[in-house]
């Protein structure tokens, strides 16, 4: 059978699939460029996770093979996607070839359509293993990751379209703009959600402190400095105290910033004896598939990761999304709220939990973002993500809800301590009374809510947290933060703590009460 026959049997046949009408729309708007623009175009097209981007473009191969006498190579950035790609194009009647390090070409001639993982193929290409003379159409599967741009040299005639939910580069200093000439915007989130075809994100956000965090070569939080802070006794327990409060029981899947990160969760949650296990890519295919599949079998499953789920995984039973880590990649913190967007029958809603401060740094996912200005001007959009310094300093610590039982008396806890600076300097007065005034607060709240001055001086011990905030808030307000003069300020506010409260913890309890303690 000649190569033109086999290209003719494999799209006369049958497929099953149904599109749905955006998935036919878009179809249309880039079958509409494949006749109007140049055969070397590069066209972009944007869709969310969960829209069916796959589906979409094994549809444009099936069409695409019917109508012309061209080959096409698609390309992936990960084995697993090479493999789901492949089968989606099988279930659309496109027969084709895996490229992959095993493969033997031999028979080349014989596919119209071949998927390759880009590394492979770009060894492939170098060794001049594989005739790409005649592949008119390229489609490269999550687009935005620049390990494909180095391939584009070997496709100067062919139609370039790369699909993505975010079209914002991966590396700020190679923005997409430079290598696709125009962007097709795709239905949005929330319009999905409208109509019932993704879930919709509840979120519960927690304002973190993330200031020791280092920035990358590669513009993203160092996996060091996110292990130093997110591996601490502190950040696990308020994982596990986020996770039974909004979690409890349902299928959860966690994401983080480091293997060490992942088993010290696994750790913490199997120690409280709830249902938990660890996957990251150093996992065998066979510990993967196994866990992957208790995960899907386990109703309560929980399932601590590494940046190895972000991409081509779906498991619509997922119940609570959970960013036990920060990012200052726009698209990763969309892949992972992704995984949880899958709708089932008796599911059109899922839980994100954020403990990286990526709601406030991103906005909510589904939010109506302008692609086209994102994909024109990605500089403007990078340099309006405001600093983690600036944002933190918007926010009002709280208590954590053990310890704010602790102080039911008080109505309110919280201190102001750039207000009270701000009126201070109005008022001529020193920086220091700041703190004063701040020590005095607290005095008076671990005496309102003890009967003697022990019970004061145990609350005060439980003020930690609190008082390391209002410090780094003092901070910040005098310009001066050396870690030697912040211990300093910690043991000293510490000290004049206790001291207040020995020395006045009458006057106050009376003036609380309005009369005096009983002897």
């Amino acid at each position: 059978m000649s190569e033109i026959s086999i290209a003719d049997a494999i799209v006369d046949k049958k497929t099953d699939k149904e599109l749905y009408s955006y998935q036919k729309g878009a179809i249309d708007k880039i079958f509409d460029k494949f006749e109007t623009a140049p055969d070397d175009y590069h066209l972009l097209y944007q869709l969310p996770t969960g829209g069916g981007k796959t589906v979409i473009f094994s549809e444009i191969v099936r069409q695409y093979l019917k109508h012309h006498q061209k080959k096409v190579l698609i390309m992936t950035h990960r084995l697993e996607l090479c493999r789901q790609t492949s089968n989606m194009l099988d279930s659309f009647g496109v027969t084709n070839k895996v490229v992959d390090s095993k493969a033997n070409l031999d028979d080349q001639d014989q596919y119209s359509c071949f998927v390759a993982m880009v590394e492979t193929l770009n060894n492939r290409l170098q060794d001049d293993k594989l005739d790409i003379s005649d592949v008119g159409l390229v489609i490269i599967d999550e687009a935005h990751y620049n390990s494909f741009t180095k391939l584009f040299k070997f496709f100067e005639s062919s139609f370039i379209l790369g699909v993505t939910a975010t079209p914002l580069s991966s590396n700020k200093n190679l923005p997409m703009k430079n290598n696709y000439d125009e962007l097709i915007v795709g239905e949005s989130i929330q319009s999905l959600i409208d109509n019932e075809f993704l879930a919709k994100a509840e979120f519960y956000s927690y304002n973190m402190g993330l200031t020791s965090l280092e920035v990358g070569s590669n513009g993203d939080y160092t996996v060091k400095s996110s292990e130093d802070l997110y591996n601490n006794s502190q950040m696990l327990g308020k994982l596990l105290e986020a996770y039974e409060k909004h979690s409890k029981g349902k299928k959860t899947l966690i994401f983080n910033n480091g293997i060490n990160t992942s088993l010290h969760v696994y750790e913490t949650f199997r120690a409280a004896g709830l249902p938990i296990a660890h996957l990251d890519n150093t996992a065998t295919k066979k510990q993967r598939k196994q866990i992957l599949k208790w995960f899907k079998n386990t109703p309560d499953a929980i399932l601590t990761s590494v940046s190895i789920l972000t991409t081509g995984f779906d498991e619509p039973t997922i119940d609570t999304i959970i960013l036990n880590r920060a990012t200052k990649s726009l698209t990763l913190y969309y892949q992972m709220i992704g995984r949880g967007s899958r709708i089932l029958q008796n599911k059109s809603t899922f839980s994100v939990i954020d403990l990286g401060n990526n709601y406030h740094r991103f906005g909510p996912w589904g939010a109506d973002l302008d692609w086209q200005a994102i994909f024109t001007a990605p500089n403007f959009y990078w340099d309006r993500i405001i600093s983690d310094e600036e944002l933190e300093s918007t926010f009002k610590w709280e208590m954590p809800e053990a310890l704010r039982a602790e102080f039911a008396n008080t109505e309110d806890v919280y201190f102001d301590i750039k207000e009270t600076y701000v009126n201070s300097v109005k008022n001529g007065e020193s920086s220091k009374v700041v703190l004063e005034r701040s020590i005095e607060q607290h005095a008076r709240i671990c005496v309102e809510n003890s009967e003697d001055v022990y019970d004061a001086l145990g609350l005060a011990k439980m003020l930690g947290p609190d008082i390391e905030d209002r410090i780094q808030r003092y901070a910040k307000c005098i310009s001066k933060s050396t870690f030697n003069f912040l211990k300093w300020l910690k043991d000293d506010y510490r000290k004049k703590l206790h001291s207040y409260i020995r020395q006045n913890f009458d006057t106050i309890y009376e003036d609380i009460h309005g009369y005096p303690l009983e002897d």
